[in-house]
């Protein structure tokens, strides 16, 4: 897995949830939050903004040039012509652009300053999109860190480097992967990782029954 690569110990791990658990209770008890809050927050990303956005997102595209153009042209109005759930814009959702990949480019997505990322879209980011030493080789040796993460790319594919902030963040439309022709766009959309929207994957093609 690609987390592997940047996997911590499990002292840190332990100690990382401890310190969450104390802040949140803190938090209860000061009123800061209710009880419910945290519950309320998880809810949120594991059934309205999630990955599962952007698989759509992806998925439309490759069905739809025209739509794949206006996606391009102008992400957040071409996202609201989809009719995801409310709050697209909201929780670092806002300003987000999509570039795609093709036959002659690979687009890479990273964070140099700290973490920023297309929420909605995408869900939460996972650790290793923070790590220090991915965001800053990312933008040094874009090619080398792609093939750490098991996307080899040629010499003749240009590779782009796109650095997401508060002012725009960005994901990426992965190539279509062969053998789908006929395919529903449910079905493609169950194709899409994370992963291959921030760049660090490729989308394989569906395993053959």
């Amino acid at each position: 897995m690609i987390s592997d690569l940047f996997k911590y110990n499990d002292e840190r791990e332990a100690a990382s949830a401890a310190k969450v658990r104390a802040l949140e209770a803190l938090l209860i008890e000061k009123g800061v939050i209710g009880s419910d809050s945290v519950d309320a927050v998880l809810d949120h990303f594991e059934k309205i903004a999630g990955p599962f956005n952007g698989a759509r997102i992806v998925a439309r595209a490759w069905v739809d040039p025209a739509y794949k153009e206006r996606l391009l042209a102008d992400t957040p109005k071409a996202i609201a012509e989809l009719q995801l759930p409310l709050g697209m814009e909201g929780a670092e959702g806002e300003h987000m652009a999509a570039v795609a990949n093709g036959p002659g480019v690979h687009n890479l997505i990273i964070c140099t300053l700290c973490s920023c990322y297309p929420w909605p879209v995408l869900g939460l980011p996972p650790y290793w999109y923070k790590d220090p030493v991915f965001r800053a080789r990312g933008v040094r040796e874009p090619r080398a860190v792609l093939r750490e993460f098991g996307v080899p790319i040629s010499d003749h594919i240009e590779v782009k480097v796109w650095d997401s902030s508060a002012q725009i963040r960005w994901f990426v439309v992965p190539e279509r992967p062969a053998n789908t022709d006929g395919f529903s766009e449910e079905q493609l959309a169950a194709l899409v990782t994370p992963e291959a929207m921030m760049g660090v994957a490729l989308v394989p093609p569906p395993i053959a029954a």
